[in-house]
């Protein structure tokens, strides 16, 4: 009887365990996915920022050029 009782006792930690592992698996799923999120937002952010200064460059660029020909 004390080996079922073992048995059972092992097979109850070893659960536990499997559960624990399954929680710091998901856990550390959610950062990584957290992670790449922000990091998405901030290449977006980048490329958005990045995109309005060529924008802005270029119409002061033909501002510029324009007056150019104006004088």
């Amino acid at each position: 009887m004390a080996s079922k009782g073992l048995q059972d006792l092992k097979q109850q930690v070893e659960g536990t365990a499997q559960e624990a592992v399954s929680a710091a698996g998901a856990a550390a799923q959610q950062v990584v996915d957290q992670a790449t999120e922000a990091g998405q937002k901030a290449m977006d952010q980048l490329a958005k920022t990045t995109q309005e200064t060529i924008d802005k460059t270029a119409n002061q660029a033909s501002e510029t050029f324009s007056g150019i020909g104006k004088k």
